[in-house]
């Protein structure tokens, strides 16, 4: 009934709650989370990347590469 692709806000809260699963209070890793974006700590601010899961970090690093090849396209 409960995976971690859909935690509940107990879960949720936790994980977000536990320094461990923060890298220098910055960057979010939970290999137990499956989620691609979890929300920030302060969820008001929005979502972050859960570096645990390959799947996030390459979808950012796509992100980032396209963001790059549009900006040159730009400059010519």
């Amino acid at each position: 009934m409960n995976s971690n692709n859909n935690p509940t806000e107990e879960k949720q809260n936790e994980w977000n709650n536990d320094p461990n699963n923060w890298i220098w209070g910055v960057f979010y890793y939970n290999p137990q989370d499956k989620r691609l974006f979890p929300p920030k700590r302060i969820k008001e601010l929005g979502w972050t990347i859960n570096f645990a899961n390959p799947n996030s970090v390459f979808l950012a690093i796509v992100v980032i590469a396209i963001l790059l090849i549009l900006t040159e396209n730009l400059k010519r």
